[in-house]
């Protein structure tokens, strides 16, 4: 298994926030976040694809390439390596039925990933393992019992009462859920600390390209793996905690009827994933009114108003965003420089597109208000109405 790379969020020093948090209201206390210590140059991607895949067919290629450069992406980490495809060489197979192989690879990969995250998110909180009081833990990229919330925890040294929580298999909107769920819990139980931890690894999804299924083109030209993690209270300790974001307000919603346009299937081979091409259109159709309702909870009318923090899915999604909400190019920056340099890592992006966030905000101030959006199977949109401190 390749070392992971563990990359967190810079160390700050505690201060008062130039806006105090609402008392009762959940906020980020910290960051962090950890990658395989692959990292690969979109432009290298297309050779080293086929060259593993042993693919030879040249219309393929061609549409990879394309791919490649309508994404936005220039640089994306992997768990996946010459040394692994060395030992499993069957995954370069087309058909072979591989999912307990993919699975002995994935399940070690995100849980160290998570690790390493976690560890650069308590250092920047700067208190004691032991205090943490809750964990949330995301993936997409494992499967077993116990889950990795126990495992984590086990090898954080947390309390072995320490509430644990296990979202499994939300995709890209995942990330928005934890959030969602931690502010729940740290909301309904004072003095709480929740460690919220996403990891994610493109391994159950690798596979030969295949005329037959277009959409592993999409998956290989766009999906990164790494992890991230927050630590989410309330009532942050003057001089002790440095709180930068709180979430103030949380909706959920589906799209009824959609529920076939985002379509992933657990088969001997790994995840089998479809992906419609009306996806754009319908978070496009929808989006207006899902962000009013939660603007109206603070009285906000005006879209440019607020700062944006956007799961990337792709760059198709960010346009039809951007244009149908009139937003000015800047406010999509955070989220499209995210895309570019790591790729779409599904439920973790959301914390790389905050990440930049926080530090645009820090550096030039600006708006008080903002969202945080994602979108996934379902269709499902998560967002939560924020506020910079």
């Amino acid at each position: 298994m390749s070392k992971m790379e563990r990359n967190g969020a810079p160390k700050h020093d505690v201060a008062l926030a130039r806006r105090p948090p609402m008392p009762g209201k959940a906020t980020i206390l910290a960051m962090g976040k950890a990658f395989p210590s692959q990292l690969i140059p979109q432009e290298c991607l297309v050779e080293g694809y086929f060259r593993d895949t042993k693919c030879q067919d040249l219309a393929i290629k061609e549409k990879l390439e394309r791919l490649c450069k309508t994404t936005t992406v220039k640089t994306r980490y992997t768990v996946m390596s010459k040394e692994i495809l060395e030992k499993y060489p069957e995954l370069a197979t087309e058909g072979s039925p591989t999912i307990k192989q993919r699975l002995e690879i994935a399940n070690p990969a995100v849980l160290q990933m998570a690790m390493e995250a976690s560890l650069a998110c308590i250092e920047e909180w700067g208190r004691p393992v032991g205090d943490i009081t809750h964990i949330v833990y995301v993936s997409s990229s494992e499967i077993r019992l116990p889950g990795g919330d126990l495992y984590l925890a086990s090898q954080l040294g947390l309390r072995s009462d320490v509430g644990r929580i296990m979202l499994y298999f939300l995709g890209c909107y995942g990330g928005v859920t934890g959030l969602r769920v931690a502010k729940d819990i740290a909301e309904n139980n004072p003095g709480s600390r929740v460690l919220l931890t996403t990891s994610e690894t493109t391994i159950l999804g690798f596979r030969p390209p295949s005329k037959a299924r277009p959409y592993d083109l999409v998956g290989a030209a766009l999906f990164g793996d790494g992890a991230a993690a927050v630590i989410v209270g309330t009532d942050p300790i003057p001089g002790k905690e440095c709180p930068f974001m709180e979430l103030n307000h949380a909706v959920q919603q589906f799209l009824p009827g959609t529920h076939n346009v985002i379509d992933g299937r657990l088969s001997e081979e790994g995840i089998n994933f479809k992906l419609g091409r009306d996806l754009p259109a319908k978070i496009e159709e929808n989006i207006e009114e899902f962000c009013k309702k939660l603007m109206e909870k603070a009285g906000l009318v005006e879209f440019n108003d607020l700062f944006w923090a956007v799961h990337p899915g792709g760059p198709a999604i960010l346009n039809r965003l951007e244009s149908t909400l009139k937003l000015r190019s800047e406010k999509l920056e955070c989220s499209r420089r995210a895309l570019m340099d790591y790729g779409n890592v599904s439920s973790n992006t959301i914390f790389y597109v905050m990440e930049y966030m926080r530090e645009e905000l820090k550096r030039k101030g600006g708006e008080e208000w903002g969202l945080a959006l994602a979108f996934g199977p379902g269709i499902t949109f998560e967002g939560i109405l924020i506020r910079s401190l």
